[in-house]
């Protein structure tokens, strides 16, 4: 599987986790020179709460394009550690 967005590869990896349509990216499988820390955090019941990446390529900004669980519950643990994408990344 491989995320990009403006023609960057954000993520590459043969060994994604599928959940709720998303595929979730190991952490060390992301090219961190395109994630920026945001502020955002929002609440799953039955994944924890997430945490965000603001994507950053050629000096434009996809905000709070990425997200991964820090601490994901006993049901999600197998997202532990890894990223997802969305708002026009494309993942293939």
């Amino acid at each position: 599987m491989k995320a990009t967005w403006k023609d960057a590869v954000l993520a590459e990896s043969g060994d994604t986790v599928a959940i709720e349509g998303n595929q979730y990216f190991p952490a060390e499988s992301i090219d961190r020179q395109y994630f920026r820390e945001s502020s955002k955090h929002t609440a799953c019941p039955w994944k924890g709460e997430a945490s965000y990446y603001d994507i950053v390529v050629d000096g434009e900004t996809n905000k709070d394009a990425a997200w991964y669980y820090p601490e994901p519950k006993d049901a999600a643990k197998e997202i532990k550690g890894r990223v997802a994408f969305w708002k026009g990344v494309k993942v293939a």
